[in-house]
């Protein structure tokens, strides 16, 4: 665990970035891209969004800094800005799985 003090500038700040991944379809485009760049269309396509939905969602993770973007021709190609939020995912994702199989265990032993 941290031992700084953060100011609350940071803790503010910390908690808008949190608040980019609390949509469920964010954080499906987000490992959608973990697999590598990607067009809205083939973003669309993968995820079963809607092509609005889908680049707004774009918006916010462009402005939260969680994804990038660059132009190719008529093309726009979207992808990880910082990979380290799949670690987080990763994180959070075996945190719940701890949490599930001791719920089991417990649950089992009645």
């Amino acid at each position: 665990m941290r031992r700084t003090k953060l100011s609350a500038e940071v803790v503010g700040l910390i908690a808008e970035r949190f608040k980019a991944l609390s949509e469920p379809a964010r954080l499906e485009i987000l490992l959608s891209l973990g697999g590598g760049e990607k067009t809205v269309t083939q973003i669309v396509e993968e995820s079963g969004l809607g092509q609005a939905n889908v680049s707004k969602h774009l918006q916010s993770l462009h402005a939260a800094g969680f994804v990038a973007r660059r132009k190719e021709g008529l093309y726009v190609y979207y992808f990880l800005a910082d990979a380290s939020v799949l670690k987080l995912c990763d994180m959070v994702h075996n945190r719940l799985e701890q949490e599930l199989n001791a719920r089991r265990k417990a649950f089992s032993s009645r």
